[in-house]
C-alpha cells in the first residue's frame, strides 16, 4: 500500500514498483526504464494513489492529497533508487523533503540502516540523470532525521539553463531580473538562480510583507500568473526555462535566519521544501544576509536547517536536516 509521510507540511506518498504494478498500473522493473517511460504509466500513478477519492477533504484547496509521488525502492539493498513524481505526472530531479521522507520510509522498512546513496532518476534533459544525494541519519537538536548532501550549488542564469533574463543588483552583488514576476509584483526585481541538484530562482525581497502567502497563492489570479512561469509547458510557458524552474521569495530577518515562500515546478505553493530552503540558503549568502555555517530557514511549514560550507569566496557545499513521520 502507499503509505503518506509528513516532512514540515511537505506531504509525499511513497509505493514501492511492485505495489503500482499490482493496481494494474505498468511500472517498469529497471527505474531508469520508468523514467523514460513516465508518460505510459505516472499520470495513471498520481490518480490511483494521490486524489481525494472518498477521503475527507482537508480545509485546503490542493486538488490533490499530497505533493507528490515517491515510487521506490526498485531493490532490497543500497544504494536506492526512486522517481519524484510530482502530481501534474512529471519528474522531479530532487526534493530534500520527498529524500528525507524515502530515507524514513526505507528505515521504517528496515532498509536503511546507515547512511547511504540515493539515487534519483528523472527525464530532464537539463540535468544529470541519475543524481546522487548521500542520506545519513543522526540527531540535530535532539530531533531524529536525516542529512542530506546536495553538493556543490552552481548559480546565475546558465545554471538552470534560463533565458530572455535581464540584470538586476543588490548592494555589491549581481543577480537577475525576470519580468515576469516583476510585472507581477514591482517588488520581485531582483532574483537568484541556483541550482542545486533541481534549478530554483530566488526572488530576493526586501521586507517580510512582500512575501507572498501560500493563501493568495492558490487564487487563481496569482497562480495562473505563477504557473506560467514555474511550470514547463503544456502546464506552463517554459519561461525563463524551458524545463520549468521552482520559485522561491526569501526576506533576511536577522543574523542567519531567513524567511521563506515556495511555489514548485509540477505542483504549485507548499508549506516546505527542503531543496528550496538549500536554494534560498545559498541566494541569502550570496547576497550577503547570511554567513556560512548553519543557515536557519523558515517556511509555514516550518524551520528547515541548512549547512554552507565555504572557502574563501567560494561555496562548496550544501547539506539540509529533515525529519518526517508517517502522516496520520
Amino acid at each position: 500500500m502507499t503509505l503518506f509521510y509528513d516532512a514540515r507540511g511537505n506531504i509525499y506518498g511513497v509505493a514501492s514498483p511492485d505495489y503500482l504494478r499490482s493496481r494494474g498500473i505498468a511500472v517498469p522493473e529497471c527505474a531508469d526504464r520508468a523514467a523514460s517511460t513516465r508518460k505510459e504509466w505516472a499520470a495513471l500513478a498520481i490518480a490511483s494513489e494521490c486524489e481525494w477519492g472518498t477521503l475527507p477533504r482537508a480545509a485546503t484547496p490542493k486538488t490533490h492529497r499530497c505533493d507528490g509521488l515517491l515510487v521506490g525502492p526498485f531493490q532490497s539493498a543500497p544504494p536506492f533508487d526512486v522517481l519524484i513524481v510530482n502530481t501534474d505526472g512529471t519528474l522531479a530531479e530532487r526534493s530534500g523533503n520527498g529524500l528525507t521522507i524515502f530515507s524514513q520510509a526505507l528505515t521504517d522498512q528496515g532498509l536503511m540502516t546507515q547512511g547511504c546513496e540515493l539515487q534519483v532518476h528523472h527525464d530532464k534533459q537539463d540535468s544529470v540523470s541519475v543524481l546522487v544525494t548521500y542520506s545519513q541519519p543522526a540527531i540535530f537538536e535532539q530531533v531524529a532525521g536525516f542529512w542530506l548532501a546536495l553538493g556543490r550549488p552552481s548559480f546565475g542564469p546558465a545554471a538552470v539553463a534560463a533565458t530572455g533574463t535581464g540584470a538586476a543588483t543588490l548592494g555589491q552583488c549581481e543577480f537577475s531580473h525576470v519580468a515576469a514576476l516583476a510585472a507581477i509584483d514591482p517588488q520581485w526585481a531582483v532574483s537568484q538562480f541556483v541550482r542545486v541538484g533541481n534549478p530554483h530562482c530566488v526572488t530576493l525581497v526586501e521586507h517580510a510583507q512582500a512575501l507572498p502567502d501560500n493563501q493568495s497563492m492558490h487564487q487563481p489570479a496569482l497562480f495562473e500568473s505563477l504557473r506560467a512561469i514555474a511550470f514547463a509547458p503544456p502546464g506552463g510557458r517554459g519561461q525563463p526555462c524551458l524545463a520549468g524552474i521552482n520559485l522561491q521569495w526569501a526576506a533576511h530577518a536577522s543574523g542567519n535566519r531567513v524567511i521563506a515562500r515556495v511555489f514548485e515546478r509540477g505542483e504549485g505553493p507548499t508549506a516546505s521544501s527542503g531543496t528550496s530552503a538549500s536554494a534560498v540558503a545559498c541566494a541569502a549568502w550570496r547576497a550577503g544576509w547570511v554567513d556560512a555555517g548553519e543557515v536557519a530557514v523558515v517556511m509555514p511549514g516550518g524551520t528547515v536547517p541548512v549547512r554552507l560550507q565555504c572557502q574563501a569566496e567560494t561555496l562548496l557545499s550544501v547539506s539540509l536536516f529533515g525529519t518526517a513521520c508517517v502522516q496520520a
